[in-house]
């Protein structure tokens, strides 16, 4: 769930998206990035297998070509979420957290500096356009003209409760992709779920591929390395089998899934509200949140088309754009890209770093976005991240007609 951003400039047009991957490509911009490695040991005296955590500092350096500039959330509460302008809290919100462990901060802006961030957008003389509007400069000649789209990843109430007061006094147009699910009050948000099981505990144990498996995580820096181990764990499961791993881990440690999950999401009064102004573009991100890869092909296309009905049921517009749940080249294969053609949708964006060009020479079905990380409050690095300086290789054009031809994952070429 993110929020993001697309940049146009004459022959290029920039695709802004600030989510999780901006992290990494701005620690990398800061050379302030550290891999961390999970070694396997066993206790002694207890006979069981535990994990420990082990770091490994040194730069990590970017790759020819990379982009990323994507918010996920804009929050008052406290509550953690996945991608883009992914969410939106205020300052004392972040400040009350424990700031040794905040595995999903990266995904995280305050109101004050998404207020900064358009004052500056403006003031560049950067044009902040809607999705439709994306959509016809990339079929277009080039623009004298550079501009942003600004969009919002997973339907979280941080949107409406703090995103939209500051969009709504600019002005400016973006979009929101709704994961049906979570408005229904029946999506699990485990991510969240997962962070607050991590935050609260010093040791931890869980069921990994039919095994008992305990953590020993009493500092800030196990807890944060046995969250992206076990983040890239549940994300490589089936939907069952993740349903099934989330809710064991909730149901030993007293973490309400559904509540955290329901507290998290907009509901469809919120979602009403915005859909009213005619600034706002409601897009579609399937029915669950489920990494796409994991699924048949039947049902990855069920998921796809049935997340657009739901919304279009509910708010009585038709749904034009769509969100692949996560983003990453992993989450998703060229194959649901001609499955967004066949759905439909006039577009389809991910959260692979890449540029948008003008003159069809972009997929509008695998549009990339630009990351941010939302813990560097930076103009300054937003516009040098802006600039496309960082991006040299734009991706390759891909035929509609051709696409489910292959399964390789979308990206940029590098």
């Amino acid at each position: 769930m993110e929020t993001m951003w697309f940049l146009g400039d004459r022959a290029v047009v920039f695709a802004v998206r600030l989510s999780i991957a901006a992290a990494v490509i701005i620690e990398n911009l800061l050379n302030m990035y550290v891999c961390f490695r999970l070694t396997r040991t066993f206790a002694n005296k207890c006979q069981q297998k535990v994990m420990t955590m082990r770091h490994l500092a040194g730069p990590f350096r970017l790759k020819e070509g990379q982009k990323i500039a994507i918010w996920h959330r804009v929050s008052n509460a406290r509550q953690t979420g996945a991608r883009l302008f992914q969410r939106l809290r205020h300052g004392d919100a972040i400040a009350r957290r424990s700031w040794r462990f905040q595995p999903l901060r990266s995904d995280e802006i305050t109101p004050q500096f998404l207020d900064r961030a358009i004052h500056a957008l403006k003031r560049w003389n950067l044009d902040i356009v809607s999705i439709d509007e994306v959509c016809r400069r990339a079929v277009t000649l080039a623009s004298p003209r550079r501009f942003v789209c600004l969009t919002f990843d997973g339907g979280y109430k941080d949107v409406v409760s703090s995103a939209y007061p500051v969009l709504s006094r600019h002005g400016v147009p973006f979009t929101v992709y709704v994961p049906t699910a979570f408005p229904d009050g029946v999506g699990e948000a485990w991510w969240l779920a997962l962070e607050a099981v991590i935050a609260r505990e010093d040791r931890l144990s869980l069921i990994m591929d039919r095994e008992e498996r305990h953590f020993n995580i009493a500092s800030a820096v196990e807890k944060s390395e046995l969250y992206a181990f076990l983040d890239r764990w549940m994300r490589s499961l089936p939907p069952s089998d993740l349903s099934l791993a989330i809710n064991d881990l909730c149901s030993r440690y007293s973490v309400d899934l559904p509540a955290l999950s329901h507290d998290a999401s907009m509901d469809w009064h919120d979602l009403a509200m915005l859909a009213a102004d005619q600034r706002v573009t409601i897009g579609a991100a399937t029915v669950n949140y489920p990494v796409l890869s994991n699924l048949g092909d039947a049902e990855a296309l069920r998921e796809m088309t049935m997340g657009a009905a739901v919304i279009e049921t509910a708010l009585d517009r038709q749904i034009r754009h769509f969100a692949y749940p996560f983003g990453d080249a992993a989450s998703w294969q060229r194959k649901h890209a001609a499955m967004a053609a066949e759905a439909g949708f006039t577009s389809a964006v991910s959260t692979v770093p890449g540029v948008v060009r003008n003159a069809g020479r972009s997929d509008l079905d695998a549009l990339p976005r630009i990351s941010w990380d939302g813990r560097l409050q930076s103009l300054r690095a937003l516009r040098v991240m802006l600039s496309g300086s960082l991006f040299a290789h734009p991706s390759a054009p891909i035929n509609r007609a051709n696409k489910a031809r292959s399964n390789v994952s979308f990206g940029v070429e590098t």
